[in-house]
């Protein structure tokens, strides 16, 4: 057995799987320190189907932890970013395009130091240790606590990351270290900015993984803990202590993950509709579409792996205002607080669920609470959330062909069984809490993303050893090596790049490997 559960803004959910089969499911409110609403939602699945806790062989985890720290600047470490680019790449100097109280958040320092590479692997200047060892210096003077690495081309050769990682780990014995070449893509700026946001988090990320743990833990299971990252597959609590970054998307990624599972379509386009917000991404060939540019997370500008998802503010919890001639729904929200501010709950506050229980979509809180509602208004907000969806899925589409919806989530009651222009919505049975189910069925990855200088007739053989490399990685991560196949492969030529360069990235998936 499995347990998969989901930390979502509003609902904590959960889910008890033996194989695919779902044998409880529990959705609970998110908790302000939300390892308590874990507790709860473990406590709920054992009322529901009790069950051994030594029967449960694991126990996936995806969390708002880290994503919203960043937004919310909030509990963040003093950082210094360290760029191996001089002489060249000094007139962007790092966190240049940051908002200013991330900045202040982070106590953020930039330090910009001889090194880097070029695209083949050549130097671009040797790497030069005394100035990082001055800069390690200004670190430790400054109360400095993490630091990010990054040098030009590191995803191609990574010596000189590596290096100045041993040199200030030396200066600085304690401060934790992150290296854009294991977080960020190709992409100097959008890798850097990754890197320091990684490393501002890891001390945060130490202490949220020990309660994960510890809240498994107390509820008496002692299987291994996984926490779901953002292209669909996991990571062990090890590698979510190092690599924080790598969760701030695993939320909408397992509702698309487990509503792959659930409608048994591998393409199609998914809308999860939680308590605060409404996630309209697209499943291809079983995974999440990613996206293909950099994505901006707190106004900061990344290229880490994320999913190609549009958020709409339409959700459960979403405020309904206004008449039936201009009503609006969201994008405010009450949140985690539903169960204390809506009106069928004996709240004061207007919300989307209280129109679908006057819309007879819903049967939960007191329906007579909600009896006196303007019949007009609540179509019109329930004509307003269709309307919104229905943009939000034709903006996601990258061509005429039909593509089927699938609706998941708590809040998905919202929606019609047909969005105008778009086709039939489909509600697969559990898909309350598809995001559970997708957290507990993920299986584990490994990618690579590099420049290769490709000489005349062995594209070949490069191409095969980008795959084996990928193929080495998943199994690296835990997965069962007779599983593991190679999902996305994308060859680009770059013909800016003298030598036959060509951007190769190839992602290999395969079943975790747990024990029996």
């Amino acid at each position: 057995m499995r347990i998969g559960i989901d930390v979502g803004g509003t609902n904590t959910d959960a889910v008890l799987l033996d194989g695919t089969d779902v044998l409880a499911a529990i959705k609970t409110g998110t908790t302000p320190d939300v390892t308590s609403g874990i507790v709860a939602a473990v406590e709920g699945l054992h009322r529901q189907h009790a069950f051994d806790p030594a029967a449960v062989r694991a126990v996936m985890i995806g969390t708002t932890h880290f994503i919203n720290a960043l937004v919310e600047a909030r509990r963040l470490a003093p950082t210094a970013a360290v760029r191996l680019s001089l002489p060249a790449g000094s007139s962007l100097p790092p966190m240049v395009d940051w908002p200013r109280r991330l900045v202040d958040a982070v106590s953020g320092r930039g330090y910009l130091v001889h090194g880097g590479h070029e695209f083949d692997g050549r130097h671009i200047a040797e790497l030069d240790e005394a100035e990082l060892r001055r800069a390690a210096e200004d670190m430790g003077r400054a109360g400095i606590r993490s630091v990010a690495i990054t040098s030009v081309f590191s995803p191609v050769n990574a010596e000189f990351e590596t290096r100045a990682a041993e040199i200030i780990a030396a200066e600085l014995p304690g401060a934790a270290i992150s290296l854009s070449h294991e977080i960020g893509r190709i992409g100097l700026l959008e890798r850097e900015n990754a890197t320091i946001v990684n490393a501002a988090l890891r001390e945060l990320a130490a202490g949220i993984v020990d309660g994960l743990a510890a809240s498994v833990a107390g509820a008496g299971i002692s299987a291994p803990l996984y926490l779901s990252q953002n292209d669909g597959t996991l990571m062990d609590v090890d590698f979510a202590r190092r690599y924080p970054v790598a969760t701030f998307a695993s939320g909408p990624t397992n509702s698309m993950r487990g509503a792959a599972v659930l409608s048994g379509l591998d393409t199609c386009a998914v809308v999860d509709v939680g308590g605060t917000t409404s996630d309209v991404g697209v499943l291809d060939r079983g995974f999440p579409r990613e996206a293909t540019t950099e994505v901006s997370v707190a106004g900061i500008r990344t290229n880490f792996r994320m999913p190609d998802v549009l958020s709409v503010g339409v959700g459960g919890g979403s405020l309904v205002r206004g008449g039936p001639a201009d009503v609006a729904v969201g994008p405010e929200s009450v949140g985690y607080r539903l169960t204390s501010k809506a009106l069928v709950f004996g709240g004061d506050t207007l919300t989307a669920t209280d129109i679908a229980v006057a819309a007879g979509r819903a049967d939960i809180g007191d329906r007579s609470l909600v009896a006196h509602l303007d019949r007009d208004l609540v179509r019109a907000a329930l004509d307003r959330i269709a309307a919104e969806t229905a943009e939000a899925v034709e903006r996601m589409r990258t061509s005429a062909e039909p593509l089927p919806v699938v609706a998941v989530g708590g809040g998905s009651v919202l929606l019609p069984d047909e969005l105008a222009g778009v086709g039939p919505v489909r509600r697969p049975e559990n898909h309350a809490v598809a995001n559970a189910i997708g957290a507990a069925i993920a299986q584990v990855g490994g990618e690579v993303d590099r420049v290769y200088a490709v000489e005349p007739g062995r594209r070949d053989a490069v191409v095969d050893e980008a795959k084996q490399e990928a193929v080495d990685r998943a199994v690296a991560a835990g997965a069962r090596p007779s599983t593991v196949a190679v999902v996305d492969f994308d060859e680009v030529p770059i013909p800016y790049l003298p030598g036959n360069a060509t951007r190769i990235r190839v992602k290999a998936v395969g079943d975790l490997q747990v024990g029996s």
